[in-house]
């Protein structure tokens, strides 16, 4: 099982990005994650320096949204879709891209509910429960 440091996730990110400015192969994950970092522009100067944010915090009692975490988040979910799992995740998804009519928006969407499964198996020390995060897709 893939489970990397806080570090070697955000490396992975910044080695991604500078292969693609670069003009250097990527690999498939590599390819899956540089889709992500093209629809949120407002990182790429982050992703520009990682000496400079590598190991930076990011602190919700400071107001900041972490960079990092909304990155992985969309590459959860598209590893999500691409093999449908929980399943029935794929369909949940394209409902709501179909009221939306814009994949990043109603990735943001399933990106609430993630969220939401996962601070409620963190609170209640669980596992991640998929009738909480189908739940909260289909309100």
């Amino acid at each position: 099982m893939f489970n990397p440091s806080r570090d070697q996730a955000r490396q992975f990110l910044f080695d991604t990005w500078h292969k693609y400015k670069a003009h250097q192969t990527l690999s498939g994950l590599e390819s899956m994650v540089l889709e992500i970092l093209l629809q949120h522009p407002e990182y790429h100067s982050l992703l520009n320096d990682p000496e400079r944010y590598l190991d930076r915090d990011y602190l919700p009692e400071q107001g900041e949204t972490n960079p990092f975490l909304h990155l992985s988040l969309h590459l959860a979910i598209a590893e999500q879709l691409s093999i449908d799992q929980p399943p029935g995740v794929k369909g949940r998804y394209h409902k709501l891209l179909e009221q939306s009519g814009d994949p990043h928006q109603a990735q943001h969407q399933v990106m609430e509910c993630l969220g939401e499964m996962i601070w409620q198996a963190q609170r209640n020390r669980t596992a991640p429960d998929p009738a909480v995060y189908f739940s909260c897709l289909e309100r």
